[in-house]
């Protein structure tokens, strides 16, 4: 243990925020399993479980839990995941394999769906010389 009163000071307040961090990172854990269980489940409320999951590690990157990049690759392998499993049970239900493409075929097929429906973008206006 240590003599001088500060070092005393900061070990306490490390010891807090430890724990602090600790409970954070379980219950990230804890809502990302939730949201993969009731995907896989085909619940109703899959994306709202997403959606609090992808929030909670939105949150402990802000907080510096956990560094933005693993939050980014987190949420980007929870949403490839949950894709392939939302894939998976429309397979299961329709009877076909979806022509043997994975997941990433049909995410970026309905991406391509998505970008055909949306307005083209608007030309950028440049300016006239003087």
């Amino acid at each position: 243990m240590a003599n001088i009163k500060s070092q005393i000071k900061r070990i306490r307040t490390n010891e807090k925020a430890r724990l602090r961090n600790k409970a954070a990172k379980a219950e990230v854990k804890t809502r990302i399993k939730s949201a993969i269980a009731t995907a896989e489940a085909g619940a109703e409320e899959a994306p709202e479980f997403l959606r609090v999951a992808v929030k909670r590690l939105d949150k402990a990157a802000s907080r510096g839990i956990i560094h933005r990049n693993q939050a980014a690759n987190r949420k980007s392998a929870l949403m490839r995941r949950v894709a392939r499993v939302q894939v998976e049970l429309v397979a299961a239900t329709d009877g076909t394999t979806n022509g043997g493409a994975g997941p990433e075929e049909a995410v970026g097929a309905a991406e391509a769906a998505r970008a055909e429906a949306a307005p083209a973008p608007r030309a950028r206006r440049t300016r006239s010389p003087k």
